[in-house]
């Protein structure tokens, strides 16, 4: 991986996941499709998990075991992006608080869920917005890592780390919240 490949990728997956929500879905035959929201929720916090366990091998000294949880959280992700944009890709958009599953968010339907729906699309935001934030973040760092550019990495890794850690937990949560409407 080098830097023209990072910046590629922080661009293009970005736009690809937003041209997705613009894109006419019809309901997907495959009922399997319909489980991707639990596995995304499951990779997500099993990367929470790996992450926080990096940081505990590094501060321990054990640098071998860091770079292995690194590289593991590192597979999560895509295993996640590819899950995500797969589901997405194919299964029309679920909408918090539509009660009846008709894609249309009626104003008694919002009355009904009240102010847990902008709690959860506070959180959804700030979930997407540190998401695309943390991409290129992440690769950067990853790449420093590998590269063996510690202080680079270092000094990126302080502000990547807890955006990531962020957007896993969050989407843990987004899967929750949302997760009664499916």
């Amino acid at each position: 991986m080098n830097k023209v490949v990072i910046s590629v990728l922080s661009i293009a997956v970005p736009l690809v996941v937003a041209l997705l929500f613009f894109n006419v879905k019809t309901e997907a035959e495959a009922a399997w499709l319909h489980l991707l929201p639990a596995v995304n929720a499951g990779l997500n916090g099993t990367t929470s998990v790996v992450l926080i366990a990096a940081l505990y091998f590094i501060k321990n000294g054990n640098e071998k075991k860091h770079q292995q949880m690194m590289k593991l959280a590192f597979v999560l992700g895509a295993l996640f992006l590819a899950s995500y944009v797969l589901y997405h890709a194919t299964v029309p958009t679920t909408i918090f608080g539509d009660t009846n599953g008709d894609g249309i968010l009626q104003s008694s339907e919002k009355l009904d869920v009240g102010t847990l729906r902008s709690f959860y699309l506070g959180i959804l935001l700030s979930h997407i917005l540190l998401a695309v934030i943390a991409l290129p973040m992440i690769l950067m760092a990853f790449y420093y890592g590998l590269n063996n550019k510690r202080t680079q990495h270092k000094k990126l890794v302080r502000f990547a780390f807890p955006i990531w850690m962020y957007v896993s937990v969050t989407g843990v949560l987004v899967y929750i919240l949302i997760s009664p409407y499916y």
